[in-house]
């Protein structure tokens, strides 16, 4: 491994100040509604998916701590387990404890309800610290705004994806969040 090498893999994967500073406006959670829940449920419950196990990782904003008990509720409503609940300030000294108590058990998903700027600071350690996959992540739509996979880095969130207020998806594929109208208007458009 060359000396070049060597001081990236050592580098610390935390967000720097000027970074974080050209991203000012990101937006607060808001409480989530019902047709994002549903939605959020749906994509864990594709056929393909066999998701039965989950990991719950949210801010600690009101917003945040709303939408992730309401998935809760509604997970194991429908005989879902959730193996660990983590939740996380919006700033913390390295990020290590809430992305190594996330990925302790090896869930078959992880949801995601947070503020963009914390959350990406998860993401990034994450996936310099753990075994942690973001296509194995479902998110809230907080998550959804097209400057997250900037500001997370580099391939950090390709794969995660999530539902938003007005039941439409979203996922991050190669630096890009694409979003999909939601389900009951494309089914009402051709029907």
């Amino acid at each position: 491994m060359s000396i070049l090498e060597e001081r990236e893999a050592s580098r610390s994967p935390l967000i720097r100040a000027a970074e974080s500073a050209a991203h000012p406006d990101l937006p607060a959670p808001v409480a989530h509604t019902d047709a994002e829940l549903a939605a959020l449920i749906g994509l864990l419950r594709l056929p393909k998916a066999r998701i039965e196990t989950v990991a719950i990782g949210h801010s600690r904003d009101p917003a945040s701590r709303s939408s992730a008990e309401a998935f809760a509720a509604a997970w194991t409503a429908r005989g879902g387990t959730i193996l660990a609940t983590v939740h996380w300030p919006e700033t913390a000294a390295s990020w290590l404890r809430p992305a190594n108590r996330l990925t302790a058990e090896l869930p078959g998903a992880w949801v995601m309800a947070a503020a963009p700027l914390g959350f990406a600071q998860l993401a990034r350690r994450l996936r310099h610290s753990t075994g942690w996959d973001p296509a194995r992540t479902y998110a809230f739509g907080s998550l959804g705004d097209s400057r997250m996979p900037a500001l997370a880095g580099p391939g950090t969130l390709d794969g995660l994806r999530g539902a938003s207020a007005d039941g439409a998806t979203w996922d991050v594929r190669r630096g890009w969040v694409t979003w999909y109208p939601p389900v009951n208007s494309a089914l009402r458009s051709n029907g």
